[in-house]
């Protein structure tokens, strides 16, 4: 239930659904300075979430820094997230793909000994596809040794992630720390919470969004899709609040 709950949850609190529901009210209430009111917050708030320059300095802020690791490690954990399903039941790679680049260097560079894949199936109604056993497939394609490869294909969040992959670390009796990789956006969150369960972790962050260039006229022009862009950031915000608080 807790599970079902928080994805409606983080589904709902993004700047989309706050402008929908602004623009509700004011067509509901029969008050007419609240309905003004509720109209001009509404507009405000389109605005500011459809601000490039506002996203870009936020993404800057809150995306881990880059990390450049020396020696050598017993183990890269990498978050899935990077391979969707198709409706064949078979994956392939989506956006977020830096991430399984990054683990798979880490392992062909000798930089790690094995490599976990982190992921099951997030989906309220999940199927038989597991993210986890299909990178593995992949991973194999790249000459990555089978004995290599530890797959964890269980988890549903990041909680998850780090219960179950703790489970297998201590198993294979992999010393720490480990280098966890996962997006730049999601590391602030998973570090918490893989270290509020007792793993070693160093941060090994890939995948950067909306990075900060410098500012252009572009920057300055409210546009409709940043709306989207925000969707991750208030997902990691509220996850990570939620993540300190439990």
């Amino acid at each position: 239930m807790y599970f079902v709950f928080s994805k409606v949850l983080l589904f709902l609190i993004t700047p989309f659904w706050w402008i929908c529901f602004l623009l509700i009210m004011a067509l509901f209430s029969k008050r007419p300075k609240l309905k003004k009111r509720l109209f001009i917050t509404s507009l405000a708030v389109f605005l500011i979430f459809s601000s490039p320059l506002l996203l870009r300095l936020f993404a800057r802020c809150w995306n881990y820094p880059p990390n450049y690791v020396n020696g050598k490690y017993s183990c890269a954990i990498v978050l899935g997230g990077f391979a969707s399903e198709k409706s064949d039941g078979s994956g392939y790679f989506n956006p977020a793909c830096d991430r399984f680049i990054e683990g798979t260097e880490l392992k062909t560079t000798g930089t790690v000994s094995h490599i976990l894949i982190s992921s099951g199936n997030s989906g309220l109604r999940p199927d038989g596809f597991r993210e986890a056993d299909w990178v593995k497939k992949e991973l194999l394609k790249f000459n990555v040794p089978d004995t290599a490869i530890l797959i964890e294909h269980g988890s549903r969040n990041t909680f998850e992630n780090a219960e179950f992959s703790k489970k297998i670390l201590t198993i294979k009796h992999l010393s720490p720390p480990y280098l966890l990789v996962t997006g730049a956006f999601h590391m602030r969150r998973a570090m918490h919470i893989f270290k509020k369960a007792g793993i070693p972790v160093i941060p090994y962050p890939s995948e950067y969004s909306a990075v900060y260039d410098g500012l252009s006229i572009g920057d300055l022009i409210p546009q409709p899709e940043i709306l989207s862009g925000w969707n991750i950031y208030t997902k990691e915000v509220i996850g990570y609040i939620v993540s300190v608080l439990k």
